[in-house]
């Protein structure tokens, strides 16, 4: 499936006459929404938690540079490969490097949004390297050949009835009655990975957290699937983008209490894997150990107005708590990363211009905000993304709205613009017979394409005052 962030508008459009998509979705994200609410609900002070989350990461934000250095001492003293990599194209040729370098062929991979930006699977499928997704929602979508829709819950767009027929027809699983059992369904996947745990020869991985102090790597999974991954086959590979730095220990047991309640509603994760290292001949664990340090764009966001959307700890509760994806998903927004921060992301990293409608597709009711666990500010984020889009609009447009200013903030013009405008709605409404205008002509039209135009009122305010306030 081809991403296609310029295409938001006809993309919706699709999706709201999809009744699959609109059935997984009720079920999906509008109950996930409720459960975070409810798990936040249970802490002391759930906003004094935010608050000290958002601290840990505008901290790790503010020393960044020398933080990633740290990371970079700690991880090389204990026997480990950092290497570095400034766009997704040098990410894949480091995982592709290092898997010549030994002979690698095959490999098991833990969910990592960072390679979904990079597409690093097709990229290493290209050239002879095979891996397998052994997240539960990853694994339904290679199998599906299709995208995830979701930070977090990548098959959030699927029903169970869905994944039971493509189980059946791509994995030869034998057909259910009615109801369909999640649960039997996720025991058939378990027998199918399990045997491909012991065949693979690298492990991959992304990165939740890195602990500076220590550089420590930290997974949170729900399956056990990121443990296998990084336990048994002999090389490890560890891909992670440069904003998941955080500098303490303590930084992180405030985040790592947030971001399983924001994200699936619980107390904490399944299985928290912590790495900085190889095996070193402990017996248990990878012969040799490499964190790839991403960049790929979040330099250039840094050095902007919109650094703190490097805070997003990539928990998923904007996209469930927001109206505009909750009823369109995610494959719309053409992006690795939809919903309201993707709104925001995919611009940043993909160049405004190439994801333009995004910044739009919100309603800026704010909910996305509060439920950011880190409190993030994205609707003014998006605002000032919509601004900038704006600046970057022809000149035709831009003397246009300096018109419009000039029209309104002048009394005599603004009244009659109003009785000019007036007449013509009168004129209109005479030939069609319509109360509304359903047609303004371009560029007005951008209005009426989506809703109608209400009609002028038969008095205007300041005839009214005249009337029975004036003199």
């Amino acid at each position: 499936m081809e991403l296609k962030a310029n295409q938001f508008l006809q993309s919706a459009t699709i999706a709201l006459q999809d009744i699959q998509l609109k059935t997984a979705l009720d079920r999906g994200a509008r109950s996930a929404d409720a459960a975070r609410i409810a798990s936040m609900n249970e802490t002391v002070d759930a906003e004094a938690l935010r608050q000290q989350g958002r601290g840990a990461k505008l901290r790790a934000l503010a020393d960044l540079p020398d933080l990633l250095e740290q990371i970079e001492a700690n991880i090389t003293a204990r026997g480990g490969q950092v290497l570095w990599a400034v766009d997704g194209d040098e990410v894949n040729h480091h995982v592709l490097d290092i898997c010549r370098a030994h002979n690698l062929r095959f490999g098991v991979k833990s969910k990592s949004m960072v390679t979904e930006e990079t597409d690093l699977v097709s990229f290493l499928r290209q050239h002879g390297v095979d891996m397998l997704e052994t997240d539960l929602g990853e694994f339904v979508v290679q199998v599906d050949e299709s995208r995830p829709s979701h930070i977090v819950a990548p098959i959030i767009h699927m029903t169970k009835e869905k994944v039971h027929d493509l189980f059946v027809e791509q994995l030869g699983m034998e057909p259910m009655g009615e109801p369909v059992d999640p649960t039997a369904m996720t025991q058939f996947a378990r027998r199918l990975l399990r045997e491909k745990y012991l065949q693979a020869d690298v492990g991959i991985t992304g990165g939740n957290f890195i602990i500076a102090e220590t550089g420590t790597v930290v997974i949170c999974t729900n399956e056990g699937n990121g443990r296998l991954c990084t336990s048994l086959p002999r090389v490890h590979i560890a891909i992670v983008g440069i904003e998941k730095v955080v500098p303490t220990w303590e930084d992180y047991t405030t985040l790592v209490q947030t971001l399983p309640r924001a994200s699936t509603a619980q107390r904490l994760a399944v299985y928290t894997s912590m790495f900085n290292g190889p095996a070193a001949g402990e017996g248990d664990g990878p012969e040799h150990f490499y964190l790839i340090l991403v960049d790929n764009g979040r330099s250039d966001i840094y050095a902007s107005d919109y650094t703190e959307a490097l805070a997003c700890i990539r928990c998923g509760a904007c996209l469930n708590t927001c109206p505009v994806y909750q009823n369109v998903g995610g494959h719309a927004y053409g992006s690795v990363y939809p919903g309201p921060i993707g709104s925001v992301i995919t611009p940043l990293l993909k160049g405004k211009h190439n994801a333009s409608p995004l910044p739009f597709a919100s309603s800026l009711c704010g909910a996305c905000k509060s439920a950011c666990p880190v409190d993030i500010n994205i609707p003014d984020m998006l605002l000032m993304l919509r601004r900038d889009l704006q600046d970057a609009q022809a000149p035709l447009w831009k003397l246009g709205f300096k018109a419009y200013a000039f029209g309104f903030s002048h009394p005599l013009l603004f009244e009659m613009g109003a009785k000019a405008s007036g007449i013509a709605a009168e004129v209109y409404q005479a030939a069609t017979g319509q109360e509304t205008l359903n047609q303004l002509p371009p560029p007005l039209d951008g209005w009426t394409n989506y809703r109608d135009f209400p009609p002028f009122a038969e008095e205007t305010f300041h005839d009214w005052w005249r009337k029975n306030r004036g003199g």
